[in-house]
């Protein structure tokens, strides 16, 4: 995976999205409990559950876990949906407005049921799921509205999602209003889509389905990479859409571009334990990665990555962007090349790095020559941040100075190394903490930390 050493830049960009949300939000709500018998009344088991407080969980699902999953990531989001007036409605709206940096216009609709999905687990095995939701199409006032607050607010959204889940938000010809109003604003539009007239989809930026939804939307065979193409292509002519990102569980994803050759993306998954709302991560990344500027195969790449996280957890997990940048720093031995930076792109990843929250440390000198006592300081400064940058004074032409660079680079300790000129080190440090970008400083030769 060292190839994909590339991506840490734009996850690290990941935060300036802000992502426009249409869809289907639903309460996912666990009941936990305990099996010892069969009941006498029929051949099923007695599920007893404890206590209220700890034998219950509810979180958002549906367009509900994507949220969860861009809240991960640190983005910015704009909610536009359509609940019930009713407990589960208001419940929703608590855990909506609880996220960070998310907006929320939804609408209550008194003839709606809120959709939630109440699943009984005992010994962590499911074993009944009841859901209670309204399917209908979304009322023309209520859905009126709703399209006005979008079209107020799509100028804040630097993409645009639309989740269907079939539970009345997008049927019709709703999903066609979202995305006229997207696009005449200048918006990508990326669709997770449901069901099998995807020409309410049409001119959509890039439509996500699984193999099942292709199969049933185009009347195609999928079984291998080259029919799941051909049926592609024809939902292609069908939407006028841009691109189909195909999800293919195991076998991983088909990107089939509109003008060009498909591209194939392994699945990456290490070990599967539960495959429930991987789909949701998939858009989630994909949908922030190009909405803060990564192209459409760094955005296929890295959410593919996240799927193969995401399918690693138990349950409907989300996955952040340090666990992302994690998983590609783990499998890889990161090429040392890609350390090495000028001081305007370290100031670009150290401004990303205090985004995320990280502690970032900085320390310089010539290490000349570079000893086991300089790799003993790196090694303790190291453990006082989360980031450790070294900036080292390089001669102009001077080979070993880039030699030393090399080998800064590769160690575990180093982040980054700054090339610099032999006067820039202090003042780069001088700026930095007038931005308050460093949470430590020192400079070998005078005093360690």
């Amino acid at each position: 995976m060292s190839r994909q050493r590339h991506l840490i830049p734009f996850l690290e960009a990941i935060d300036s999205a802000v992502v426009g949300c249409v869809g289907d939000v639903m309460l996912d709500r666990f009941v936990y409990g305990g099996v010892s018998r069969i009941s006498p009344e029929a051949p099923i088991p007695v599920l007893l559950i404890g206590p209220q407080q700890s034998s219950q969980q509810s979180m958002l699902g549906g367009l509900g876990n994507v949220i969860r999953n861009l809240g991960a990531l640190g983005c910015g989001i704009r909610l536009f949906s359509i609940t019930g007036e009713d407990a589960a409605g208001a419940e929703v709206d608590a855990l909506v407005r609880a996220m960070p940096r998310c907006e929320a216009y939804l609408m209550g609709e008194s003839s709606r049921r809120t959709p939630v999905k109440i699943r009984y687990i005992a010994h962590s095995q499911q074993l009944l799921r009841v859901d209670q939701e309204t399917t209908e199409i979304a009322g023309p006032e209520v859905f009126e509205a709703l399209l006005a607050h979008f079209t107020a607010h799509v100028a804040e959204c630097s993409i645009v999602f639309l989740s269907d889940y079939a539970k009345g938000m997008l049927k019709g010809s709703h999903a066609q209003a979202f995305i006229r109003v997207a696009r005449a604003a200048g918006k990508s539009v990326v669709v997770d889509p449901k069901g099998i007239g995807f020409e309410r989809y049409r001119q959509a930026t890039v439509i996500k389905p699984n193999l099942k939804e292709l199969s049933e939307a185009t009347r195609m065979p999928v079984d291998d990479s080259g029919a799941q193409e051909s049926a592609a292509r024809k939902l292609l002519e069908v939407t006028e859409a841009e691109f189909i990102l195909l999800t293919r569980g195991a076998a991983g994803m088909l990107l089939v571009p509109r003008d060009r050759q498909r591209v194939e993306f392994p699945a990456l998954a290490r070990e599967v334990y539960d495959v429930s709302g991987a789909g949701d991560t998939v858009a989630a990344v994909l949908a922030a990665a190009l909405g803060s500027g990564a192209g459409m195969g760094e955005a296929v790449e890295l959410a593919n990555i996240a799927a193969g996280i995401a399918v690693g957890k138990l349950g409907t997990a989300v996955v952040d962007r340090g666990e992302i940048i994690h998983e590609i720093e783990h499998e890889s031995a990161i090429a040392a090349s890609g350390k090495i930076l000028r001081p305007t792109e370290a100031t670009e990843r150290l401004r990303a790095w205090r985004r995320m929250g990280r502690r970032v440390g900085f320390t310089r000198g010539d290490f000349n020559p570079l000893s086991p006592g300089h790799l003993e300081l790196l090694e303790r400064a190291r453990a006082r941040c989360d980031r450790l940058m070294v900036g080292l004074a390089v001669q102009e032409g001077g080979d070993a100075s880039h030699a030393r660079a090399l080998l800064l680079a590769s160690m575990a300790a180093v982040d980054a190394v700054v090339l610099c000129d032999p006067q820039s080190p202090e003042e780069l440090m001088e700026a930095w903490n007038r931005e308050t970008l460093l949470v430590e400083t020192t400079a070998f030769g005078t005093e360690p930390w």
